[in-house]
């Protein structure tokens, strides 16, 4: 089954950096679109990034545009997310998310109803 592993939260103060990682098993990983989300206390999951399983264009939430990456490295089942310049906004329990298109355009949209496969999430707190 697919399953997805992230790695890399901890807590920092206003303008540290984090290196997200989401290790993927269970997929052809080349097929699949990957994402970023995150869910603050209170509030409703959120798109960060997103990005496309063959051609690699990208997708960022306005909050984060300039200070996140995302990026991939499908030799090793990887997905990341550079978070850089926090912001104590950006506190939450950040989620890795995939699916399958199949042919589909949507990739790489920000909207969680399109993800059927979750990670178990793993947490950014930013103190000021």
């Amino acid at each position: 089954q697919v399953q997805l592993v992230e790695s890399g939260g901890g807590s920092v103060q206003t303008g540290g950096s984090l290196r997200l990682s989401c290790v993927a098993s269970g997929l052809t990983y080349s097929t699949y679109c990957m994402g970023w989300f995150r869910e603050a206390p209170g509030k409703e999951r959120e798109g960060v990034a997103a990005i496309h399983h063959t051609d690699g264009s990208t997708t960022y939430a306005e909050s984060v545009k300039g200070r996140f990456t995302i990026s991939k490295d499908n030799a090793k089942n990887t997905l990341y997310l550079q978070m850089n310049s926090l912001e104590p906004e950006d506190t939450a329990m950040y989620y890795c998310a995939a699916d399958n298109p199949y042919g589909g355009r949507w990739c790489p949209e920000l909207v969680v109803d399109k993800y059927n496969y979750w990670g178990q999430g793993t947490q950014v707190t930013v103190s000021s």
